[in-house]
């Protein structure tokens, strides 16, 4: 692997990466995103260490906890975790008091994960899959920063209750100052190393808990002279994504907020398939997963894309491992896959679309391939 600038490292400890394969297609692009990474240990000279651990609704069957005590165990001790997706339709009922998706909540809150990174780029070989005109999507280079611990996912009270008018819910939107400035200064410190740029995002005109975020965020500004700030209300931001999102480089935002804006800014890579993310914490550890979710609809077939894991896997070399040659290696291969026209099926392959397999074969020749 020529593209990989690094020497052997073979006295040095074993990183331990804990995979969670999760529900839906989550087993499928965990295990393309495993193979790529032993690849790339392998051409390196250097060991991986690899154990494998329930979440979700496969942990709910297996052991009747959406985080077993085990996984949360062996996450703890990892140097990183790759997750494929947690839900499906067999564990959607509304009333159950376990649902998939607390393992993931209680896995970012237990390892203090605060701070989701989705970067959002605009690849050349798909600017023709993307929903929206090329020339509104071209030069896009964009991270959403995403809270991840606080805000309506967490906030207490909240629950449901009988009442002499009907049923009701409730759920509160909290934050405190510590938990917007810590996310504030991940978005900073992130544009620093980019565009020094930083657009934060929230509903300043209607909600108290996001002028409490806008003066935060103010403050944490002044410690970055050198780093450009704006203030953008999330709904005209999620317009401004969609008519031009090249201006944008670094986005922070609350935690609902991060969830469904990032997922509008796929389109801009063409597919919720594409996209990686890593949620980081106070150490190196950190948690990657695709965005796109557990997809139940093609589960088990063997079609769904596995570029989004590829590439957090991508950002787990850099980012937990200090890998940062193998990690530009390993999204280099990627670009060079589609530009040789390497498509699944929500890529628009259509007759000649790739499997899941296939599209991971794509990328393990260019990792290999020799230097031109």
């Amino acid at each position: 692997m020529a593209a990989l600038a690094f020497g052997a490292n073979r006295g040095a400890m074993i990183p331990r990466i804990v995979l969670l394969p999760g529900d839906g297609v989550g087993p499928e692009v965990v295990g393309a995103a495993r193979a790529v990474l032993e690849a790339v240990g392998r051409a390196a000279g250097r060991e991986l260490a690899f154990e494998e651990h329930p979440i979700g609704g496969s942990a709910l069957d297996a052991c009747g906890e959406p985080l077993p005590a085990p996984t949360l165990a062996a996450c703890r001790d990892a140097d990183a975790i790759l997750l494929g997706a947690v839900g499906g339709p067999r564990w959607d009922d509304p009333r159950a008091l376990k649902r998939p998706e607390q393992g993931l909540l209680g896995l970012r809150k237990e390892l203090g994960l605060f701070a989701n990174l989705r970067p959002v780029r605009a690849v050349s070989a798909l600017l023709s899959a993307s929903p929206l005109r090329e020339e509104r999507v071209i030069g896009t280079d964009l991270v959403v920063v995403r809270e991840l611990t606080g805000g309506l996912y967490f906030g207490e009270p909240r629950g449901r209750t009988a009442t002499p008018e009907g049923r009701r819910a409730v759920d509160t939107l909290v934050y405190t100052d510590i938990e917007i400035r810590r996310v504030a200064q991940v978005a900073f410190d992130l544009a620093r190393k980019r565009r020094r740029k930083v657009t934060s995002v929230d509903k300043a005109n209607v909600l108290d808990s996001s002028r409490l975020w806008r003066e935060v965020v103010v403050e944490v500004a002044r410690d970055y002279p050198d780093v450009e700030l704006e203030h953008q209300l999330v709904d005209s931001c999620a317009m401004r994504l969609v008519t031009a999102p090249a201006g944008f480089d670094v986005l922070v935002m609350e935690n609902m907020f991060g969830d469904i804006l990032s997922d509008e800014a796929s389109v801009l890579a063409g597919s919720l398939g594409m996209l990686p993310s890593a949620s980081l914490g106070a150490t190196r550890r950190g948690l990657y997963e695709p965005i796109h979710g557990s997809a139940p609809d093609i589960a088990g077939q063997g079609v769904a894309n596995p570029l989004g894991t590829i590439l957090s896997a991508a950002m787990l070399l850099e980012l937990s491992l200090g890998w940062a040659d193998a990690a530009r290696a390993v999204e280099q291969a990627v670009e060079a896959a589609l530009a040789r026209g390497a498509r699944t099926r929500d890529l628009g392959g259509g007759t000649g679309a790739l499997s899941t397999s296939g599209m991971t074969e794509a990328i393990l020749r260019e990792l290999t391939a020799p230097a031109a």
